[in-house]
């Protein structure tokens, strides 16, 4: 199958299986989509990681740990598969400082920040348990919406995994509303700065809009839906949520 033959059959919905079937400029895509996730599944496991103590039980404590292993866990998966296209995954894990993050009130927008691949939600500091379940809960909403798209990717044996791993962050999303509503009975006003913080922050793991990534990306079926498609489901999302909870 030639490369013309090749972008027209992933336009009109054909998934690739391996790596030997994959064109260069694919590539170099795939591996863009999949450093983001595996650079931001490490760094969000390692801010959590330092708040564990924090939580104000064991039972959340348990849940905090299960979500850092579990991050941890979805990383080394799709790393799986970046080693499966050449990646050197020896040292991927301790190739960047995980947890190192900018100033609380730097504003970093959307752009990269340092020399990994995380989204840029994930150079800012957690300050506490409050803080860390509100920026779960907005991040979760985030990750359900992103993974509409992930889940859909032209590569199948990525999607696959990704389909696992969704509903693993969904139960993370879930544990995380759940005490979420717990804290707003105690902690109201804390509760309402660490949504009022996070919020922007979180709007921006979407991109820019009208990126003119988006068409060459969804002719190649890693993209189905525009940036600020996705962001309007995303607040939709978390209207629904937060409202119940007077935190709209």
């Amino acid at each position: 199958m030639d490369d013309m033959t090749l972008t027209d059959y992933l336009a009109q919905g054909g998934k690739l299986t391996a790596p030997d079937n994959v064109p260069p400029r694919y590539r170099g895509e795939l591996m863009r989509l999949m450093a983001s996730f595996v650079d931001s599944e490490l760094a969000g496991s390692a801010g959590f990681a330092e708040i564990i103590n924090d939580a104000p039980g064991i039972t959340p404590r348990i849940a905090a740990a299960r979500i850092v292993a579990e991050k941890t866990d979805h990383a080394g998966r799709v790393l799986e598969v970046m080693g499966e296209f050449g990646a050197d995954t020896s040292r991927y894990a301790t190739a960047h400082p995980w947890a190192l993050r900018v100033p609380r009130d730097m504003d970093l927008g959307a752009e990269r920040h340092g020399n990994d691949m995380r989204l840029s939600v994930f150079h800012y500091p957690l300050t506490g348990w409050e803080d860390a379940v509100a920026m779960n809960v907005l991040m979760g909403l985030a990750a359900a919406v992103q993974f509409s798209e992930l889940t859909r990717i032209s590569y199948a044996p990525l999607a696959e995994i990704f389909r696992d791993i969704a509903k693993r962050e969904a139960r993370h999303t879930e544990l995380g509303i759940a005490g979420l509503k717990e804290l707003v009975e105690s902690e109201p006003d804390t509760v309402k700065h660490s949504l009022t913080y996070w919020r922007p922050r979180v709007a921006t793991s979407f991109g820019r809009e009208n990126s003119d990534r988006f068409e060459r990306l969804q002719a190649m079926g890693l993209r189905h839906r525009r940036n600020e498609d996705l962001l309007t489901d995303w607040q939709s999302k978390v209207t629904e949520t937060l409202t119940p909870l007077g935190l709209a």
